[in-house]
């Protein structure tokens, strides 16, 4: 029940807006209670964007992959020292050194020199081409290396473990366990993550890691294998500059030294001091590297903490790569400024699905935990009407190997749909109900996966884009949406009436029921239009009948096609159509008659308030109704705490809009006035219920053919006229303003007062004796549109009285001040 500047009236009226001060707390007395379609919902509890769906950027707290960045950007500070000192010693060897003294340097100096120099050559070469191949190595693993993996692991485990920790320490970061567990576990995950591949990976073309450069060579020379050997390279040639250099340093035997050779010793020393600096600060970066990854398992951390799954291994590695190549290739801050959610955006648009789906699976995982960083990830996404885009592509992907991505991008948009400002962007990409609709097939010939859990998430999409009023105008003017929607509880009969439900089914109903709760409740001229296309849809009713007769099992589900049914109720075409439907009446009495058990009382008054709504207005219903209640036994739960207030409603539009044909049938409707006296006077009593018992008396009283009854049934129920005076009075005092509880107490405390005045005259002066004419004259004066309609949808008013509130305060004051009473 959202709010609108606009709403029906009856007959092709107009559509009034109620015009509610929401800013000025005195016009209005509030009191607290469940809202119903008889009240109006306050404005300020449905404006959009007062959720808390706060899309301010989360301070005070770190992402996890912010040790990743700050960690890359450590290394990087290391390797560019020690690659600024390597070409500082390159630099100074070739032009001070081999330029300068190459004729004066010993021979044993100038080989020295000239093997760091090359050491050094292949260190710089090798790193520069060490990362490009490591993140190949990161983007999947082959078919070809995976058919050798787990053969490899279970002939050489801990040779391999030693390798990797040494010269591939990413890839290091398995736990100590026992040796027999870990060649299974990762045989495994080998022979799982193949297939996953399988499904993923391109036909058209080569993806980069699997490229074999060498044929016949097995795993073994694949490009993603080559980090490997540069790194072997780099630390091979750092070993040697070391060696090299402190040997020399240490012997210091550069020759004799005369006048022409003075500076060969010192220049020689700079160079090999900036050479083994350097080779020792790219081995203490390699220690680093390792104590980091293999002994505090940075990675693994990050992953779990991230909850990524069982393979956040590889998209965390692969983001790490990506930032320390940031760092390296440019500014060393650059890498810091990279995120999960920035590195899942990029990759959403690659041409591989295995790319794809490491980006959609970050991205759901980062969107649906449970902390404030969530609301980061939901303010980045939906700032980016591009990958919201992309995401909504993807819900049409239908192929078989695309299934896992399309189930992830649905998740992440229903998700987003959780947010009142990213449902709006995700609802204004074109097309996107259409899409959104391609998840609602119940089958479909080229699928060969489980369609249900598609059907649940497009249905959940649905449920909670329908919580805003554009996207319910949307909803519904989506060719063919409707009717899908409400085929899906076309199997209640089905489905309860076997043994075994399984809670995908229940599920899947109760989604579909709750989508159409939400558009029925939809207020404004989008309301009226999407009640009459739903009612309009032959089998809507029927299928509501269906889940009230064989849902006694599920009371949540009845509860639901109870209100779906209510909501129509407020279309008058509809109204009728529901109360025609063989059977739909006869059910909302049994439930509502039904034994009182846990968890039935609001089932039971939603029956109740569905048959006030059929009645209302309605003299065809009303008579359809009259066939299958019994009026006494209405009377009879006026006693009942949970039945009583939907009780007077039905008796209440009974007596107003039945007609005088039915006027014996409910002639036992007199015996309820001791009760419904009671109630009025009780001022301790519910605000609602005390509404509903004065609207009753006041039919009561017009139904009765003899004015004095009236006067009788007080008498019998030990009311004095003048306490039954005062008690009006009273309640006129407490609403000096409109109620958005009782709108219509006012209303019917008039009526009741101006017959009363009209039909025994000594009660105009009981009246003027508590000063009724100042009272009156201060609600003509305070008077509302708000008191003009009988029921609401959301802050718009439907179905409007007769009379204004304003005449009938005259036609008081006429009675009050005219003398023209009669007895």
């Amino acid at each position: 029940m959202e709010s609108d500047k606009e709403g029906s009236g009856k007959g092709g009226e107009t559509a009034i807006q109620v015009s509610i001060p929401v800013t000025r707390t005195p016009k209005f007395a509030k009191g607290g209670g469940s809202a119903t379609f008889f009240q109006p919902q306050d404005p300020r509890e449905s404006t959009p964007g007062s959720s808390n769906d706060s899309t301010q950027p989360v301070r005070g707290v770190m992402a996890p992959e912010k040790k990743l960045t700050l960690f890359a950007l450590r290394l990087a500070v290391l390797e560019k020292a020690a690659s600024g000192l390597g070409t500082l010693a390159f630099i100074w060897a070739t032009v001070v050194l081999l330029g300068g003294f190459v004729s004066t340097v010993r021979r044993m100096d100038f080989w020295v020199v000239t093997a760091i120099l090359m050491s050094e050559g292949t260190r710089i070469f090798s790193r520069s081409h060490e990362l490009e191949w490591q993140h190949q190595s990161t983007w999947t693993l082959t078919r070809s290396g995976l058919n050798n993996f787990p053969m490899v692991i279970s002939s050489s485990r801990f040779l391999w473990r030693a390798i990797k920790a040494l010269f591939n320490p990413l890839s290091a970061v398995e736990p100590e366990h026992d040796k027999d567990r870990l060649i299974k576990e990762d045989a495994a995950k080998a022979r799982e993550f193949q297939k996953k591949l399988v499904r993923y990976q391109t036909m058209r073309a080569w993806h980069a890691p699997e490229v074999p450069l060498l044929p016949y060579s097995g795993w073994v020379f694949l490009s993603k294998n080559i980090s490997r050997i540069f790194s072997w390279l780099q630390i091979v040639s750092a070993f040697n500059c070391i060696g090299f250099s402190l040997y020399r340093l240490v012997v210091q035997d550069y020759g004799k030294v005369d006048e022409e050779k003075r500076n060969r010793a010192p220049a020689l020393n700079l160079f090999y001091s900036v050479a083994l600096t350097e080779a020792t600060l790219f081995l203490l970066e390699k220690i680093y590297w390792i104590y980091k990854i293999s002994h505090h398992k940075l990675l693994d951390q990050v992953s779990t903490q991230c909850d990524l799954g069982a393979d956040g291994l590889i998209t965390i590695r692969r983001f790490f790569y990506d930032a320390y190549s940031r760092c390296l290739e440019g500014s060393i801050f650059d890498g810091i400024r990279m995120d999960l959610v920035s590195f899942a955006e990029e990759l959403l648009d690659s041409a591989f699905l295995d790319e794809q789906y490491i980006a959609v699976r970050i991205l759901q995982k980062l969107v649906r935990q449970n902390n404030t960083l969530s609301v980061e990830t939901v303010r980045k996404i939906e700032t980016n009407t591009q990958v919201i885009e992309r995401l909504v592509e993807m819900l049409n992907w239908k192929a078989s190997e695309e299934q896992e991505i399309r189930k992830a991008a649905a998740k992440i948009l229903t998700e987003l749909a959780c947010k009142n400002h990213s449902a709006l962007r995700v609802a204004g990409i074109p097309g996107a109900m259409e899409t959104i609709s391609s998840l609602l097939h119940k089958s479909h010939p080229n699928l060969s996966y489980d369609y249900s859990e598609f059907n649940l998430l497009g249905l959940l999409m649905l449920k909670r884009l329908a919580r805003d009023h554009d996207n319910c105008f949307k909803i519904g003017n989506t060719r063919g949406l409707l009717p899908r929607v409400i085929e899906f509880t076309s199997d209640a009969q089905r489905i309860f009436q076997n043994e075994v439900v399984s809670d995908s089914q229940i599920k899947t109903i109760k989604r579909s029921l709750k989508v159409v709760k939400k558009l029925v409740e939809t207020s404004g001229s989008t309301g009226k239009i999407l009640r009459e296309e739903i009612s309009n849809i032959v089998i809507t009713v029927s299928n509501m009948r269906n889940i009230l007769e064989y849902g006694r099992r599920e009371i949540m589900l009845q509860r639901l096609g109870i209100e779906v049914l209510t909501g129509l109720a407020m279309d008058d075409n509809a109204k009728e159509r529901i109360a025609s439907t063989g059977g739909v009446t006869r059910l909302l009495f049994s439930i509502f008659w039904s034994p009182g058990v846990d968890g039935e009382s609001s089932v039971r008054t939603q029956a109740g308030e569905c048959l006030a709504m059929l009645a209302l207005e309605s003299k065809r219903n009303c008579s359809l109704i009259l066939k299958k209640a019994d009026v006494s036994k209405l009377v009879e739960v006026l006693g009942d705490q949970y039945l009583r207030l939907n009780a007077l409603r039905i008796l209440r539009n009974l007596c107003a809009y039945s007609g005088d044909e039915y006027r014996s049938q409910l002639e036992s409707v007199v015996a309820a006035m001791p009760s419904v006296l009671k109630i009025t006077m009780n001022l301790e009593e519910r605000d609602k219920l005390l509404e509903v018992a004065i609207g009753l008396t006041y039919q009561i009283c017009k139904f009765t053919s003899n004015p004095e009854d009236f006067i009788i049934q007080l008498g019998e129920s030990h009311i004095s006229e003048e306490n039954y005076v005062e008690t009006l009075i009273k309640i006129l005092r407490k609403y000096e303003h409109p109620s958005l509880e009782v709108p219509r107490i006012r209303r019917f405390v008039v009526l009741q007062a101006t017959w009363m005045m009209k039909n025994h005259k000594h009660f105009v002066k009981l009246f003027n004796q508590f000063d009724i004419g100042n009272l009156l004259e201060r609600v003509g004066d305070t008077t509302s549109d708000l008191e003009c309609f009988h029921v609401f949808s959301g802050s718009v008013g439907i179905s409007r009285h007769r009379e204004n509130l304003s005449t009938l305060v005259e036609k008081a004051l006429e009675h009050l001040f005219g003398g023209s009473c009669s007895k």
